[in-house]
């Protein structure tokens, strides 16, 4: 990246920082890896239909979307195999054997 293209994103990023600083504490949980994992987790059973979509508070089934919030998640795993806590490696690991299990089920009954 170019000295230019750093400072805009330093500049960028401190301008950011200043608002959430003076927008206080959020009713959102605080952003960590955990709370990432955990979002995504949410996304594919929503579009496995098991989760309510939280604007309108219907379910719907959308196996693609689901399927590609899966792999998300498994390419996650993979990036990042070795630069995370046990408990990390644990809500990942048991978060893709759940949703993996969930898809199939799902899929079975969809044919």
């Amino acid at each position: 990246m170019s000295e230019e293209g750093g400072n805009k994103a330093e500049e960028s990023a401190a301008a950011f920082e200043a608002l959430r600083q003076d927008e206080g504490q959020s009713e959102l949980p605080a952003v960590d890896f955990a709370t990432f994992v955990l979002s995504l987790n949410h996304s594919a059973l929503m579009h496995l239909g098991v989760a309510p979509d939280p604007a309108t508070g219907a379910t719907e089934i959308n196996l693609p979307l689901a399927r590609q919030t899966i792999d998300l998640v498994a390419l996650l795993q993979d990036k990042t195999r070795g630069n995370l806590s046990g408990e990390e490696e644990r809500i990942l690991e048991q978060i893709l054997y759940e949703l993996r299990l969930r898809y199939v089920e799902t899929a079975k009954k969809a044919k």
